[in-house]
């Protein structure tokens, strides 16, 4: 029987991570097998990547050596870090060096990056379009990612940079779905004018990262952006309406409305989206419909999503 190639996966409890694994260890015919990093492999989420069978050890992105015990071994590596559990571009840059060194050292033939734009390429530091944060960023939770790929290049590591896009899971998880709005009808908030927003659904993306490890070398040292759909506020408001049953409507204020809602990131997110809103034509470009379908043939549409996940939708009584 022929053994089967490690694939190392970062953050396998995550959105990201989680797709990846469900997507290896769904496939009977695979030619990878999985180890699940965590920090905690007693956890119930890492409890149940053991159940799909799954190898789980503990790694800390923190903690280089411990990323090389993970990496050994290993044919291929996902790296990703989580921006929002500590909100430090510092920690987040340090995280992302710690992976490459390891991938390094231990010889990983493919790592696929979760990075995303580092948005001081577009607009300097001193650009008032938007204001600058911590001293040293415009957007720090992308620009850092944006930044650490240098360590990938750097290093020599084959690497696929991977572009994801806006979570519709966020709906779900962050707060974002349909709320009362000023005059108590239900609203969606975003501050990005009439420009479309690219959005995915999480699990679609590790189907996509999958394939890009199925395919070898094909991506190695590309970029590659995937999304499900490109939607207008009033597109995903309509979509709500119409799979929920009730009026939702599209909130649209401004980036320094956003910026001051009061929220932790709100100052983040709203330079992200007005980065989003004012290079829109760029951004969108940089995520292909076209080939996230190929890399992924049961990619979801904002519609289907939707309609599998409207049980988990919370939505307030409008007065």
């Amino acid at each position: 029987m022929k053994t089967k190639k490690i694939i190392a996966v970062a953050g396998a409890t995550g959105a990201q991570g989680g797709g990846l694994v469900r997507a290896i260890m769904n496939d009977p015919n695979t030619e990878f097998t999985v180890r699940a990093l965590t920090r905690n492999k007693h956890s119930e989420k890492a409890q149940s990547l053991n159940a799909l069978g799954a190898e789980v050890v503990e790694a800390d992105l923190d903690d280089v050596e411990s990323l090389k015990q993970a990496f050994k071994g290993a044919h291929c590596a996902f790296c990703v870090t989580f921006f929002w559990e500590h909100m430090s571009p510092e920690k987040e840059l340090k995280q992302a060096e710690n992976m490459a060194e390891a991938a390094r050292s231990t010889g990983i033939k493919h790592v696929v990056w979760s990075t995303l734009e580092d948005t001081r390429n577009w607009m300097s530091l001193d650009d008032k379009r938007m204001p600058t944060l911590m001293s040293k960023y415009k957007v720090p939770h992308t620009d850092a990612k944006g930044e650490s790929n240098r360590f990938f290049i750097e290093k020599g590591i084959p690497t696929t940079f991977l572009l994801t896009s806006f979570y519709w899971d966020n709906f779900i998880d962050f707060g974002m779905g349909p709320q009362p709005g000023p005059d108590g009808r239900l609203v969606i908030t975003f501050p990005m004018g009439d420009k479309k927003l690219p959005g995915i659904a999480a699990e679609d993306i590790g189907k996509c990262v999958y394939t890009l490890f199925n395919k070898g070398d094909e991506y190695i040292g590309k970029t590659v952006g995937v999304a499900g759909e490109h939607l207008t506020g009033h597109q995903m408001a309509d979509s709500f309406s119409r799979t929920l049953g009730v009026d939702v409507l599209y909130n649209e204020i401004t980036p320094e409305e956003y910026r001051g809602l009061g929220f932790p990131g709100a100052e983040d997110l709203g330079n992200m989206f007005q980065f989003k809103r004012d290079f829109n034509e760029e951004f969108c470009k940089a995520r292909d419909l076209k080939l996230s379908k190929k890399l992924n043939l049961e990619l979801q549409t904002f519609d289907q999503w939707l309609a599998k996940n409207k049980s988990l939708i919370v939505i307030p009584k409008v007065a």
